[in-house]
């Protein structure tokens, strides 16, 4: 006798009438129930999906086939074969819970078909409680796509999803490296080599040569403190002291292994660099950059902060996008390549309006009413790379000299640090919105009036604090 796993995996299962509801297997109603119209149906070509790990659900229209629902493991031939069954009922469009990365292959299979797809967030299409069933939550979404009560979730092209792929692995590169140079430190600091504590950076150019050169054998506290850079502020006397330790075998072993893996680590985002720089290369150009080329970048860094790309990703951003992000107060050249990989030139015409676009990113409240009554309005627990780039942006103004600098500080004294970031972050959305649907630049002037605004509210301020101290201001001439 076969296997009973053998069946599942080399056949679909027919559920068509499993798990009904109860109200269907009831004689008789109750009299006084009173009758409901059912809602019109929108979409009659539509089905749902139900993804999993290992099995998938699918519900399609009663009239469309004997068998209303059925199931089919996640291997390539199988999810094939739920495209011909789709196909065969004339199914058109169809809705599924983006669960993890589980629904990425279907989709891709289903696109690539025809058949458009609503991926849709898990909140916004919950049944009833007590009716939890894979059976039932595939219907339940066939029947809400049916009569249009879904909304799909913003999904860039694919060319920019390819592009937002190798950044989030390109992330998680720097995450690991970033790892590794802690180890680094602990083993020194185990071995009592204060080195971390006298030069910033480890992994700068005095770090790696001093490391090398222990790894290589050298213990002589004199000659490793030669290897220094002419920028280093710390002396050499002060770093041949703190390289005074005992050297232990163990802790020696764990620091080759860290700094073997954080020359991985480094090879690595270089391949991911050179993979970003090729994929972009590929995208349609919106502005001519020789002929309208770029102009000073406005930051207050004097060299090109660590993890950064290798390749002038500024002005790719600026050809594909046709606007320079980096000009948004608080933003940078990774800024702006998030911005591009999360969301696309194009993204500005799937969000009507700053207010949809701030909505989706969970960065405007969310209020609760009830009885008339505000019960919260606290924002939505969002997790978007775009938000939390937003609000790094925010947080890099609070030394800021400008409008947007004085702005985030006003909010941050009177609503406290996280609710200031919160805002400053909605507001750069806005303009984030505003500056990629109209393909426009930058411009200081248009907070000019805020901006003179806000230096006579401070004006009124001092004059008002002088004179209770029986004081006069008096203008410099």
């Amino acid at each position: 006798m076969a296997p009973r796993y053998q069946s599942k995996v080399s056949k679909s299962h027919d559920l068509s009438g499993y798990d009904e509801p109860r109200e269907a297997t009831q004689k008789s109603k109750s009299k006084s129930s009173a009758p409901t119209a059912p809602l019109p149906v929108l979409r009659p070509d539509a089905a749902g999906i139900d993804i999993g790990a290992r099995e998938i659900y699918v519900a399609v229209p009663p009239e469309r086939a004997g068998r209303t629902v059925r199931s089919f493991d996640t291997f390539t031939e199988d999810l094939l074969a739920l495209r011909d069954w789709l196909q065969e009922c004339r199914v058109t469009t169809v809705a599924m819970e983006s669960t993890s990365v589980y629904w990425i292959p279907l989709f891709q299979i289903l696109e690539a078909a025809g058949i458009e797809v609503c991926l849709v967030n898990a909140r916004h299409c919950k049944n009833l409680p007590g009716r939890k069933s894979d059976v039932r939550d595939c219907q339940w979404l066939q029947y809400l796509h049916a009569v249009g009560l879904l909304r799909g979730s913003f999904r860039p092209a694919d060319e920019v999803c390819a592009v937002r792929a190798v950044l989030r692995h390109r992330d998680g590169l720097v995450k690991g490296a970033a790892r590794c140079v802690n180890h680094l430190h602990k083993a020194l600091t185990q071995m009592n080599v204060q080195l971390q504590h006298v030069i910033s950076d480890l992994t700068g150019v005095t770090g790696l040569a001093i490391l090398e050169a222990i790894l290589a054998g050298e213990r002589d506290a004199q000659k490793l403190a030669a290897l220094k850079d002419h920028r280093i502020k710390a002396s050499r006397d002060t770093i041949a002291k703190s390289l005074c330790g005992d050297w232990r075998e163990e802790h020696l072993f764990t620091l080759r292994q860290s700094h073997a893996l954080w020359s991985t680590y480094q090879e690595l985002i270089a391949d991911c660099d050179a993979q970003i720089q090729s994929m972009l290369q590929e995208f349609d150009a919106r502005v001519d950059v020789e002929n309208a080329p770029l102009g000073e970048a406005r930051t207050s860094h004097k060299k090109p902060q660590k993890n950064q790309p290798a390749f002038d990703a500024r002005t790719e951003c600026y050809r594909v996008l046709g606007v320079d992000l980096t000009a948004l107060p608080g933003a940078d050249t990774p800024t702006a390549l998030v911005l591009l990989g999360e969301l696309g030139p194009q993204f500005a015409e799937k969000f009507a309006t700053a207010k949809h676009f701030a909505s989706w990113l969970g960065l405007c409240p969310d209020n609760r009413i009830t009885g008339g009554k505000i019960l919260s309005s606290k924002t939505r627990a969002v997790k978007s790379r775009v938000a939390t780039a937003l609000r790094l942006s925010a947080q890099s103004l609070w030394r800021a000299q400008n409008y947007f600098g004085d702005l985030y500080r006003r909010w941050k004294a009177r609503l406290g640090n996280q609710k200031a970031v919160t805002a400053m972050a909605h507001k750069l959305a806005r303009v984030l919105w505003h500056l990629l649907k109209f393909k426009e630049a930058f411009d200081w002037k248009v907070f000019e009036k805020e901006e003179a605004k806000i230096k006579r509210k401070k004006l009124v301020r001092l004059q008002t604090m002088a004179a209770s101290l029986n004081l006069q201001l008096v203008p410099l001439q």
